[in-house]
C-alpha cells in the first residue's frame, strides 16, 4: 500500500485500523516528526524523545483497535498517546529520583559516586536474588517500568512487585554497608 500525501485519509485511517503494516508505516512517515519533536521539547534528551516516539508508534499500533476515527482525528489521538508516554517518561524519572533519595537517605557513606567495585558488588547482590525478585528489580531499573507495567508483565500483583523492590534494595543497601564497614576496618 502506497498512499501519497494527497490520497484520501479516510484510506489511510481504514487500512491502519485493518493491521496493514503498509498503513503502520505511512503513519509513522506522516506523525514521527511531529511526535518527535514533542517529545524532545519535553524531555530534553533525544534518546530519551527517540525511545519514548519508538513506544508512541508501539502503543498506537497494538492499541489501533481502541481508536475511533468519529471521535478524533489519527493524528489527534496519536498525539494524545504521546502525552501519555511523556507523562509515563517524566514519572519513570521521579520514581528513578525518589528510588535513589531512599536508599540515600538510608546509606550513611561517603556520598561518591559508584566506583567499580561497588557497581560489582550491586550487579552481584542482584544476581543473587531470587528468580522473581530479579526480573522485578532488571525491569525497574534497566527497563525503567512502572510497578503497574511489571505487574502487567509479570502477571503479578502491583503490591507484590513494590514488595519485591523495597526487599531487594535493603539487600542491596545492607550489602554495601557491609561493603564499608569492611573497608572501613583496613
Amino acid at each position: 500500500m502506497t498512499l501519497a500525501p494527497d490520497e484520501d485519509r479516510d484510506a489511510l485511517v481504514a487500512a491502519f485500523l485493518a493491521g496493514d503494516e503498509r498503513a503502520l508505516e505511512q503513519v509513522y512517515k506522516r506523525y514521527s516528526a511531529l511526535v518527535y519533536s514533542v517529545c524532545l521539547r519535553s524531555l530534553g534528551e533525544v534518546t530519551e524523545a527517540e525511545d519514548v516516539t519508538q513506544k508512541v508508534f508501539v502503543a498506537a499500533w497494538d492499541k489501533r483497535h481502541n481508536y475511533k476515527p468519529e471521535r478524533a482525528s489519527l493524528s489527534a489521538w496519536i498525539m494524545g498517546i504521546t502525552r501519555n508516554k511523556i507523562v509515563d517518561a517524566h514519572q519513570g524519572r521521579a520514581r528513578q529520583r525518589r528510588i535513589a533519595d531512599q536508599v540515600a537517605s538510608n546509606y550513611d557513606a561517603p556520598r561518591e559516586p559508584l566506583d567499580v567495585a561497588e557497581r560489582l558488588i550491586v550487579a552481584d547482590e542482584i544476581a543473587r536474588l531470587d528468580e522473581m525478585p530479579q526480573r522485578v528489580l532488571r525491569l525497574a531499573f534497566y527497563e525503567d517500568l512502572t510497578h503497574m507495567q511489571i505487574a502487567e508483565r509479570l502477571q503479578l500483583p502491583p503490591g507484590t512487585v513494590k514488595s519485591h523492590i523495597r526487599r531487594s534494595l535493603i539487600k542491596i543497601r545492607k550489602r554495601l554497608e557491609e561493603s564499608y564497614d569492611g573497608s572501613s576496618d583496613s
